[in-house]
């Protein structure tokens, strides 16, 4: 009993202690209030109760915007005394005096600016750091959920303001890159509405952050070997002479390319073009995408046996088969659609030998269900399909 009892004491007093750390700043109680009040948020979510998880995210945009307007309007109390307006904007003489005098409210300010976002970047203005405090009441995370609180509603439209919101908010993230994921929330919606034109724009954006796709200077592998200072333009026409003249196999032995962001919005630009006709646009696209996907897969099976080497994407297949992590990336990324939709624009380019190829891999794939089933179909009597909306 006393054991029990020691134990329950024990976590009480953690609690005491952890509670605090997570609710404080570095000079303020309470200061992260509005972090706590959206990860309840989150957990009311995943339970399913999306009416008190709005109301939640609500509550913490509320708190996060009050608590940085207290700090400016203490920041901004503090550029006010005359003594701070002659000091002609220098934010080192205005720390100075801060310390000297004795604001803490104006010192617990800076010090959280200082915390999310670099001292430096300032030039020594206060001007510029208050400016930066203003920009922090905004809070992308709580407006990312809410929009996903009304997608899981069906409020399409207000989901996408909201995921538009954060993503325009995007320097305030606390992880820079769920901007592309933010983008393809987007995308998907508009998808789903058949808002093609918008999809495509949007998948659009997201490549231009591919160096190689968005004719940036960059490097390409080649097998084990980097291509440094290759122009994309020109690494771009050397990949598809290949994948056209030399077949699937040739190609994926001489070129790896692990921009694994963008091979979303290749395979979904793909699918697009095909449907409506633009195969030259569709094969680039399928292209990139099937790279990139077949990369990630090499990859994954070298990190398990260092003597890996690619022959044929058949043999590759069967890598595919023994592991079921890449089993299930696989099926995630559509490896088989994928490949699917590059033969088809290749045969609509005019391309027929090197789509056969593709077409009698798919074949001979038990696990490809409905894309061998077409395959063999094309095999037999090959055809430009005709599509009104997206695969």
């Amino acid at each position: 009993m006393k054991g029990i009892k020691f134990r329950l004491l024990f976590i009480f007093i953690s609690l005491l202690c952890i509670r605090p750390a997570i609710a404080q700043s570095p000079g303020a109680p309470g200061q992260y209030d509005w972090w706590y009040t959206l990860e309840r948020g989150k957990q009311m979510f995943r339970q399913g109760n999306y009416g008190s998880a709005l109301i939640t995210f609500e509550d913490a945009r509320r708190q996060r915007q009050s608590m940085y307007e207290r700090m400016e309007r203490e920041f901004i109390d503090l550029l006010s005394i005359t003594a701070v307006r002659r000091m002609n904007d220098s934010l080192d003489w205005i720390e100075r005096f801060i310390e000297d005098r004795h604001y803490p409210g104006a010192a617990d300010a800076l010090r959280e600016l200082y915390f999310r976002i670099p001292r430096e970047s300032f030039n020594n203005s206060a001007a510029a750091a208050l400016n930066a405090l203003s920009s922090l009441k905004e809070y992308p995370e709580a407006e990312y959920w809410i929009g996903e609180t009304y997608l899981v509603e069906g409020e399409l439209s207000l989901a996408i303001s909201q995921f538009q919101k954060a993503l325009d908010l995007g320097r305030l993230l606390e992880n820079p890159g769920f901007a592309t994921e933010l983008q393809y929330k987007i995308a998907s919606i508009r998808q789903t509405r058949q808002e093609y034109n918008e999809m495509e724009r949007v998948l659009l954006a997201i490549l231009g952050g591919d160096r190689l796709w968005s004719s940036e200077e960059g490097a390409l592998g080649t097998g084990d070997a980097i291509l440094a200072g290759t122009s994309p333009s020109f690494a771009k026409q050397a990949m598809t002479r290949t994948l056209e003249n030399n077949g699937i196999n040739r190609f994926i032995s001489l070129y790896r390319y692990s921009h694994e962001e963008s091979a979303k919005a290749h395979r979904l630009l793909g699918f697009y073009y095909y449907v409506s006709g633009r195969h030259a646009r569709a094969q680039e696209h399928l292209m990139f995408a099937f790279l990139i996907q077949n990369t990630v897969i090499i990859d994954e099976v070298i990190r398990r046996r260092f003597d890996f080497s690619f022959t044929t994407i058949e043999a590759l297949a069967a890598e595919i088969n023994r592991n079921p992590f890449l089993a299930g990336y696989a099926e995630e990324a559509e490896y088989y659609k994928t490949a699917y939709y590059l033969a088809a624009s290749l045969y609509g380019n005019g391309k027929t030998a090197s789509a056969r190829g593709i077409w009698e891999f798919l074949s001979g794939r038990e696990n490809a269900g409905e894309w061998q089933r077409r395959a063999r179909s094309q095999l037999q009597s090959p055809y430009v399909e005709r599509g009104l909306e997206m695969p």
